[in-house]
């Protein structure tokens, strides 16, 4: 046989092409059915926005996790999947194989993190958040409030509240201005969805004026059961034209000055958010306020209340009239010793 191959250069150049034809086969059998190298051990490979498959196959080939990079690619082709690859973290397992790669590239499963937006939250409270969570990538941390409304796309409005408390779930190296977009666009659908179904004959004119009241109920409590309630109030309140009297507009527009103490010179302070000193509205939301407090304010609860006053296990006790209200601060607030000889909210 050896001496017929000699003799005929055809044959012999078949005979060659076949043999390699069959050591290809044999090895890129033996590619698609062996396991990656992990390292005995879960592996997080991340995709860089921009990889194309051919760049992830030679990749790992040079990281010693895939044998043959160009087999990947060939191995795509024929089983049509894994050419639009998402960006992110995958995790690669102990004995995955590299048609199973294909498939978790195909998938788009890739590792997500957390991060919880909470409500009553501040906008500031929410860039600190966002700031510190290391799976994210910053862009807008030299940026003032309005810059950054800027870049998301709402130049002019005010950041306060515009955000839905959540936990939103991302790839690494999602951008702080996707995220922020998504949190607002949340935080839209939330309140445009309730505003759209909310109670008849409320003193609020637009969907931003309902956003703030919730911020100030959501500070107010954090009982969902007592939202309605102290909802009511306010919206009692703003029907007659009555102070809303809260404390929490003031401290929000205190600023930094806040010590944790309020003072009753702080309740004199002339600023927007005095709400002692002015009556309806503050101009923006104090807070984020989540779906609850939302709701509370296009669906108040009935009632006469104009008061309340904390009891100081967390709840409040509601008056209709200013006497009422004065005991209840002399029980609740001055343990029953003193004479109340003015009203305190």
């Amino acid at each position: 046989m050896l001496s017929y191959l000699l003799k005929s250069p055809g044959a012999a150049l078949f005979a060659i092409l076949l043999f390699s034809a069959l050591w290809a086969s044999v090895e890129y059998y033996r590619f698609t059915t062996t396991p990656l190298n992990t390292g005995g051990s879960d592996m997080s490979y991340e995709v860089a926005p921009g990889m194309t498959l051919k760049k992830i196959a030679h990749d790992l080939q040079q990281r010693g996790v895939l044998s043959h990079a160009s087999y990947l690619v060939w191995l795509s082709y024929l089983q049509n999947k894994g050419r639009n690859v998402r960006a992110g973290e995958y995790t690669l397992a102990p004995g995955t194989t590299p048609s199973q790669l294909l498939d978790q590239l195909a998938s788009d499963k890739v590792i997500e993190y957390a991060l919880t937006l909470v409500e009553g939250w501040s906008f500031r409270q929410l860039m600190d958040a966002i700031e510190r969570h290391e799976k994210l990538s910053h862009t807008l941390s030299a940026l003032d409030d309005r810059e950054i409304m800027v870049k998301l796309g709402f130049a002019g409005q005010h950041p306060e509240g515009r955000f839905y408390p959540d936990t939103y779930h991302f790839p690494k190296g999602t951008t702080d201005v996707a995220f922020l977009q998504r949190a607002y666009r949340a935080m839209d659908q939330r309140l445009q969805q309730e505003w759209q179904n909310r109670s008849t004959g409320l003193p609020l004119r637009t969907p931003d004026e309902a956003l703030t009241l919730a911020s100030i109920v959501e500070k107010e409590t954090g009982l969902a059961s007592e939202r309605p309630l102290i909802a009511g109030v306010f919206v009692r309140r703003l029907r007659i034209g009555m102070p809303l009297q809260t404390d929490p507009t003031v401290i929000y527009g205190m600023g930094p000055s806040f010590d944790g103490n309020l003072r009753r010179r702080d309740l004199e302070s002339d600023t927007p958010y005095n709400t002692y000193m002015h009556t309806g509205l503050p101009p923006t939301p104090i807070a984020m306020p989540g779906a609850d407090a939302i709701h509370a304010v296009l669906h108040p609860a009935p009632g006469d209340a104009l008061y309340f006053v904390a009891r100081g296990d967390g709840g409040h006790v509601f008056s209709a009239t200013l006497e009422q209200h004065n005991r209840a601060v002399v029980k609740h607030q001055l343990g029953g010793n003193y004479p109340a000889t003015e009203a305190a909210q």
